[in-house]
């Protein structure tokens, strides 16, 4: 696919083949002066294999459709070449997949791996060899902070924190519907979860909402109609269920059938077709979640991206997918703005200003994306008007 790269917002992670003055076996990677034409290296470490393979492969697969079209477009300043590597959805071997891709392979970023505590897991090496990671997916509160407060230098990340989600839909429930009274039922065994409860509390209630009662369930529970019984008793007049598609369909699906009629609201973790498998569409009405990425009214480079990824694939995307399309196209729109690897390089891409397609954003000083939050409703199981929401409104 000729023509403008930017337009097609493509991505892929890189490193120099033949970087000047770089010794190999092992050594440091050190920063060189990169020339049109120049072949470099992208290192992919995702989660191929283990747990959370599913969505590893979705943003690996993102990834190389990216390197694919930057390689094809005209106006490329460099040829990309990707080094992909499956960390098996294990913290230590992507941490010793990241040494590998720095030091033996000298790519110039790494893109993963999916999930905060595989990703967080590289950082340390990111900084000891000055090589940029892009974290598509690291949610966690704090998740770019070193022990001592400070963001780690070389680690970015293009998804917003759980705090973030957590104040949107808080602020959405207040301003967009007016909500007044909050149920927060969530899964006590998830720090994920146990995170956003925490923050959508005190958002909404500083923003003058009352939360009524808090209930708790545990990851891989299915029968939720004690607690549920529990909560029909209260007077309420919007449910907030944090946590995963797996449990959130049986619990919406489960308050339905126990005559909870009011409005359920979720975050990210609900965006899955299997949330319309487990919970059933009938029930998915007066239902919204948090997230970063819907195509519904899809831009004109979306549906590129979507058209592109099932020509390729055979298979839909889904945010995972887009998260790493963004977080390379960012990347290698700060390569060919440097026109240098290492300091110079991370430097554009703590100054980008980035327009993907999940928003526009530049970075914080932790390293983090000023981006707003999308909320989208369920009508019998189907995404419709989705709104852009500030977590930081008052």
């Amino acid at each position: 696919m000729k023509g403008n790269f930017w337009k097609v917002l493509a991505s892929g992670t890189i490193a120099a083949s033949m970087l000047v003055g770089c010794s190999s076996g092992g050594a440091a990677n050190e920063a060189v002066t990169l020339s049109e034409g120049d072949t470099v290296k992208i290192g992919l470490n995702y989660e191929l294999s283990g747990n959370v393979a599913t969505y590893g492969q979705a943003m690996n697969k993102a990834t190389e459709l990216a390197i694919k079209q930057y390689n094809e477009s005209e106006d490329a300043k460099y040829k990309a070449e990707a080094v992909s590597m499956d960390n098996k959805s294990d913290s230590g071997e992507a941490y010793s997949i990241a040494t590998k891709l720095m030091t033996e392979d000298q790519v110039v970023m790494q893109l993963g791996p999916a999930t905060s505590g595989d990703s967080i897991a590289t950082y340390p090496a990111a900084d000891e060899n000055q090589t940029p990671v892009l974290s598509p997916a690291v949610t966690q509160n704090g998740g770019m902070l070193k022990e001592d407060g400070s963001a780690y230098e070389y680690a970015w990340r293009v998804c917003f924190e759980d705090s973030a989600q957590a104040s949107a839909m808080a602020v959405f429930a207040r301003e967009n519907l007016g909500k007044t009274k909050a149920v927060v039922y969530s899964d006590a065994t998830s720090d994920y979860a146990k995170g956003l409860a925490e923050d959508f509390v005190s958002k909404f209630e500083a923003l003058g909402g009352e939360v009524v009662a808090q209930e708790s369930y545990s990851s891989g529970d299915t029968d939720f109609n004690a607690a549920l019984s529990k909560i029909s008793e209260e007077d309420f007049d919007v449910l907030y269920v944090p946590g995963y598609y797996s449990e959130s369909g049986l619990i919406i699906k489960q308050a339905r059938d126990a005559g909870i009629s009011q409005t359920i609201l979720g975050p990210d973790g609900m965006d899955s077709p299997k949330l319309a498998e487990l919970a059933g569409e009938e029930n998915l009405n007066d239902v919204y979640f948090t997230t970063a990425y819907t195509t519904v009214d899809a831009s004109e480079e979306l549906t590129s991206f979507i058209e592109a990824y099932k020509a390729e694939y055979n298979e839909e995307p889904d945010m995972f997918s887009v998260l790493a399309y963004d977080a390379t196209n960012l990347g290698l729109q700060a390569l060919e703005k440097a026109g240098k690897t290492g300091e110079a390089f991370n430097e554009a891409i703590k100054n980008i200003e980035f327009t993907g397609l999940t928003g526009s954003f530049t970075f914080d000083e932790e390293h983090t994306p000023l981006k707003k939050v999308l909320v989208v409703e369920l009508q019998n199981g189907e995404q419709v008007n989705p709104v852009e929401v500030d977590p930081n409104a008052e």
